[in-house]
């Protein structure tokens, strides 16, 4: 017969488990993807003025509505692969403080609730990135002489990105995201509800710890699979290392770096977008 205390680490083995098995399959998701269509293929994605001159534009919707649906799902997969690694310490403490109020097999719902209200913030961030990109592509089919400015855009994002990094806001969400300890203490509700708002609560301060990494992903690295990898290993040095605050200055620095390089040199927008000049 199982001691409760083994019972308690089959469940957070299964847990750990699992959530490898997901992550895992994510990644495998964001690979498929990028092999399978370049990353300014992707619905939402395209930049006029980025690639070669093209012809004038028939008529579209500002909004293509259509490809809404596919983009949020890739994207879904993409932040579950990217994000996931660096919640795995609150997924995990979360599961055994909640296995003292449940039994059996219904100890790991709530857990699974809890990482459903974290994806489901994460999947929402999705659909005003797709807006904004397709308000872009059309403002940009419309009107060619913007199109010489899009470099100095994406320096504009490296900037605001590179200076959101000191900033109060980024250090409050960063220390929510860091101590997950912490975070549970003053935030923790009992049963399934509570765990999926837990989980959104957690999921809204990560958004406000990322959120400008995720617009460096999009406007500069086109969602490309090194970007990806890239900023999935500075969220989680950000999060999990205990020199994580300095990882965020030197990510800033770097970031201010490149945004003034690219205001200097404009053809360095299209390498990062992995195009050649």
């Amino acid at each position: 017969m199982l001691t409760p205390r083994w019972a308690a680490d089959r469940f957070t083995l299964l847990t750990l488990a699992l959530l490898v098995l997901v992550t895992a399959a994510a990644w495998a998701g964001v690979v498929y993807q990028a092999a399978s269509m370049a990353p300014m293929d992707m619905p939402g994605m395209d930049m006029p003025g980025m690639n070669m001159p093209r012809q004038t534009p028939t008529a579209r919707p500002l909004i293509d509505v259509a490809g809404l649906v596919p983009f949020v799902g890739a994207w879904g997969v993409m932040m579950a692969a990217m994000m996931l690694p660096s919640a795995l310490p609150l997924i995990l403490l979360y599961r055994t403080a909640a296995s003292k109020q449940a039994a059996g097999s219904s100890r790991l719902l709530p857990t699974w609730t809890l990482v459903g209200g974290y994806l489901l913030v994460w999947i929402a961030f999705g659909v005003p990135v797709y807006i904004a990109s397709q308000v872009v592509d059309a403002t940009l089919a419309s009107e060619t002489a913007l199109v010489r400015w899009v470099p100095y855009g994406v320096a504009a994002v490296l900037v605001a990105a590179g200076l959101y990094q000191f900033t109060p806001l980024k250090r409050v969400c960063l220390r929510a995201c860091q101590s997950p300890l912490g975070f549970l203490m003053r935030h923790w509700r009992t049963g399934r509800f509570g765990a999926l708002r837990m989980g959104m609560e957690h999921g809204a301060y990560c958004c406000g710890c990322c959120w400008a990494l995720m617009a460096v992903l999009v406007a500069a690295g086109a969602m490309g699979l090194t970007w990806v990898l890239l900023i999935a290993l500075v969220v989680a040095a950000e999060k999990l290392l205990p020199w994580g605050q300095w990882a965020t200055r030197a990510t800033g620095v770097g970031l201010l770096g490149l945004g003034t390089l690219v205001a200097l040199q404009p053809q360095l927008a299209l390498l990062l977008r992995g195009q050649a000049p």
